[in-house]
């Protein structure tokens, strides 16, 4: 293995990698509160354009070491929707009337993602060397980054099948969103007015969003998630925006929308229907953080630096401190929060942000959510009635979860091929720096006017949804809660606690996934029905070829989210200047 690693060029390809994907991700997370990871697809693009560059003979190839530090930046930045920007930024945004100031919104996005560098460091011997968790994500990466090395021609074909994807993915989006808007049928059903609705006529499908949405970024999504997550999604879907939706507007306690056949009724139903889906969501995370932490409790404590791995325990502390007394001060300084309350916050982010990342090593799938829930309820005992502390205290755990749980993922990559962590460490922090920048302006740009543009047809933001009921919850108390949401809430929480725990016996393999089907509750049923599609397409091609499948599916996917999202973020851009 070469002995150059962290060099300027592997820094500068990391930055501008993900300078170039960290809006995606802000796009897809304000449109159905999903991101995805993009360390394989800047292990693909940075390789292939060094090794495009030695062929003109203008540069040399990378070396394994510089391809994982320039992965370790681009993924760094594009995860930094984990510190608010599409969830409890926009949320306060939309309670406060207005949008943080562009240099307070930049340093605080980087304050909490700074935490969660430290916090996985600190964490690094023990989930990583002694308790050797699978880390799915790190582990599919160290394979990409091995293989890139060895079949460079198997490489070139990836590269070529991304980028091929993202030109269609592109083109249709701009096709759609400039010249010729693409048709979104109704699937033509109706119901009839009964109950609190009679007299309106009928209830169409596309007043309970059931269309089709020609979005080739959500079959990406659905191909990425896989054949059981889609199938959850679909039955969510049909299961709250086709029964209790429909039987809660009969009833009275949902809301309708305007009375025309093609008006969609998503921004007045999902008022009622993300009390299920949350309750759903946050009660099978919680449950399986609960199961994990039992099994842990068991096996022994792991949860411990291990002082003698590397020699740099004083550093890894020093570095935590300073990144929590950041935080503590940017909360006091920024958002007017009590001390003691922005102290506290603290503690329960790094314990938050510790279980958090061993759920991800153990599934892959970051808990963030769920982290920011029960980050909100602590601080709702703590400081009731303060949307603000509730709702940038939750921030500060789901930011250092995040962070945490991305750089974990690459510690497993590079731990693959024998690189130092803090050579690691290093380009995280170039990242983190890169993506609250270009995040934040993103955010900024694309969202001028939280309150009228969020939790709308265009941009659903469910996470910002949950997140703002949440909030206003906790600051009026349950009494404000109407009787059925309330009974929702209990409902959807114990199936969310009864279905993890019988999936921690028994395996996932028939049951539905929780948190998919509490998404399905909180998006447009059009969306669950793309990303549907997306998995069914996934699951026939690796039937059909599980070679190819194997080869090319996830660059395939990942290129029709990276085109659209890049495409929907340049057009809405477009359309501000003009």
């Amino acid at each position: 293995m070469p002995d150059r690693q962290l060099t300027l060029r592997a820094i500068l390809t990391g930055i501008l990698l993900g300078a170039l994907l960290t809006p995606c991700n802000i796009y897809s997370g304000l449109k159905i509160g999903w991101s995805f990871n993009v360390s394989i697809i800047a292990l693909l693009i940075a390789s292939g354009f060094w090794a495009l560059l030695d062929r003109l003979s203008l540069g040399r190839p990378l070396g394994v070491g510089e391809a994982n530090i320039a992965q370790t930046t681009a993924s760094s930045s594009a995860n930094i929707i984990s510190g608010g920007l599409v969830a409890p930024i926009p949320a306060l945004a939309m309670l406060t009337g207005a949008n943080p100031p562009t240099g307070q919104l930049v340093a605080w996005v980087f304050a909490v993602s700074f935490l969660g560098i430290w916090v996985a460091w600190y964490l690094r011997d023990s989930l990583i060397l002694r308790s050797g968790l699978p880390f799915p994500t790190g582990r599919a990466t160290a394979e990409t980054l091995l293989e890139l090395f060895d079949k460079s021609r198997e490489a070139a074909l990836r590269l070529r099948v991304l980028l091929t994807s993202m030109a269609v993915a592109g083109g249709l989006k701009w096709l759609d969103t400039g010249w010729l808007a693409l048709p979104r049928p109704s699937l033509g059903f109706s119901l009839p007015a009964l109950g609190k609705l009679a007299g309106l006529g009928s209830v169409s499908a596309k007043n309970l969003t059931f269309t089709l949405d020609p979005s080739l970024m959500l079959a990406g999504f659905g191909a990425i998630i896989g054949f059981r997550a889609g199938v959850s999604l679909l039955l969510g879907g049909i299961l709250s925006w086709g029964m209790l939706g429909p039987w809660g507007l009969y009833q009275g306690f949902v809301t309708p929308g305007e009375a025309d056949a093609d008006a969609i009724w998503f921004a007045a139903m999902i008022e009622w229907l993300l009390w299920p889906g949350v309750a759903l969501m946050v009660s099978a995370a919680l449950t399986k953080l609960a199961l994990h932490a039992y099994a842990s409790r068991r096996k022994g404590s792991e949860l411990r630096p291990d002082a003698a791995a590397d020699g740099e325990t004083w550093p890894r502390l020093l570095g935590l401190m300073v990144a929590s007394a950041l935080v503590v001060m940017a909360q006091v300084g920024f958002f007017g929060i009590h001390w003691l309350i922005a102290t506290l916050a603290v503690p329960i982010a790094f314990l938050l942000a510790m279980v958090a990342s061993r759920v991800v090593g153990e599934t892959g799938i970051p808990p963030i959510g769920a982290i920011g829930k029960v980050s909100q309820l602590g601080t709702g005992v703590m400081a009731p009635g303060e949307m603000t502390a509730n709702l940038i205290g939750a921030n500060v755990a789901g930011g250092a979860a995040g962070q945490s749980a991305d750089l974990l993922n690459d510690f497993k990559a590079g731990h693959a091929i024998g690189a130092p962590p803090r050579l690691q460490v290093v380009a995280q922090i170039f990242g983190v720096l890169t993506g609250s920048l270009i995040g934040s302006l993103v955010y900024l740009s694309l969202i001028p006017d939280p309150a009228a543009m969020l939790i709308t047809e265009e941009w659903p933001a469910p996470a910002v949804a949950t997140w703002k009921v949440v909030a206003e919850t906790l600051s009026h108390g349950l009494s404000s809660v109407p009787a059925s949401a309330l009974w929702a809430v209990g409902i959807g929480g114990m199936i969310g606690i009864l279905a993890s725990i019988l999936e921690h016996r028994r395996g996932p393999r028939w049951l539905p996934s929780m948190p998919a089907l509490g998404l399905a509750m909180v998006i447009p049923a059009s969306l669950s029905i793309t990303m549907f599609f997306g998995s069914l397409v996934a699951k026939l091609l690796e039937r059909w070829n599980p070679t190819v499948a194997q080869r090319f599916l996830i660059a395939a996917a990942s290129g029709l989210i990276a085109g659209e999202s890049l495409t929907g973020v340049a057009r809405a851009l477009v359309g501000i200047l003009e």
